[in-house]
């Protein structure tokens, strides 16, 4: 067993921090560079179980061994979970069992230092010096903006949601917040570097926008990443979950309406999304 350290600093509260690392729905965010769509299912205090599953119900089950908000969250992992069940230990697991991973928050005038204590075996150890980086990273980006984190679930291939989100002829149908808006045009060039731009417009002709930005990362069927013309972030994960495919949307909030309206807005489009998917 080695022992590896990651840190960053970001330039924001601790309390927000904690918030982008453990919040249900950014938690699966910045996992994702890990394995996309794993998540974590727990009481969240501390001496309880907690079960780190993968989308098809493999996992690890672990410990919360401390737990002090905004300051230190350390898990003791015990053990495999297949098929959502925890397993006894094999040789294999043996070589990590009662391993630990330690969250160490520390803020200094408005910016935290995120320290990060990994147990772990020699063979993952590249791996790990790769993808930790880049979760960082995440929560960085995710902790540093003002961003609004919205979902939902829709019963549907991942093929067809995919295709229904990304393909101009769909967009028009389903891109619009309210029953009076519209979107009447659509282009979208889905890789990475590419541009998208969708016009939205009141039905009575009154006012209209273009949406657009331009992919900072594409991974087919399961992320899109991409910064608005006036440099705010979005970024969406698509997951499966059972029979169904749960959408995850950050975005960062723009200064000059409320965030609940905004909020508001962005989850109308989303649901709209899901009502169209279902039902055609």
């Amino acid at each position: 067993m080695i022992t590896q350290k990651f840190e960053v600093t970001i330039n924001a509260k601790a309390d927000k921090v904690w918030d982008v690392l453990w919040n249900d729905l950014t938690y699966m965010q910045w996992t994702s560079v890990f394995c996309h769509g794993s998540y974590a299912v727990s009481d969240w205090k501390e001496g309880s179980r907690i079960h780190f599953y993968s989308p098809g119900g493999k996992g690890m089950y672990s410990t919360i061994i401390a737990l002090k908000p905004n300051v230190e969250m350390t898990f003791n992992h015990l053990g495999e979970i297949d098929d959502y069940k925890e397993l006894p230990n094999d040789e294999k697991a043996s070589e990590w069992s009662n391993s630990k991973e330690q969250y160490l928050l520390t803020e200094t005038n408005g910016s935290t230092h995120v320290v990060v204590n990994l147990n772990s075996v020699e063979e993952y150890a590249t791996y790990f010096e790769d993808v930790f980086p880049k979760a960082l990273a995440i929560v960085k980006e995710l902790s540093e903006r003002n961003c609004i984190t919205i979902t939902t679930k829709i019963k549907a291939p991942i093929e067809k949601v995919w295709n229904y989100w990304n393909q101009p002829e769909h967009i028009t149908k389903w891109c619009a917040a309210s029953d009076d808006w519209h979107t009447p045009k659509a282009a979208n060039n889905c890789v990475t570097g590419g541009q998208f731009t969708n016009t939205m417009a009141a039905k009575d002709g009154s006012f209209s926008f273009d949406f657009s930005g331009t992919y900072t990362a594409v991974k087919p069927n399961e992320l899109l990443a991409y910064t608005l013309e006036d440099g705010r972030i979005v970024r969406i994960i698509f997951v499966p979950v059972k029979d169904q495919i749960q959408i995850i949307e950050t975005f960062e909030a723009e200064t000059q309406n409320p965030m609940e309206m905004q909020q508001t807005g962005w989850q109308n489009i989303l649901d709209n999304f899901k009502k169209y998917v279902e039902n055609n």
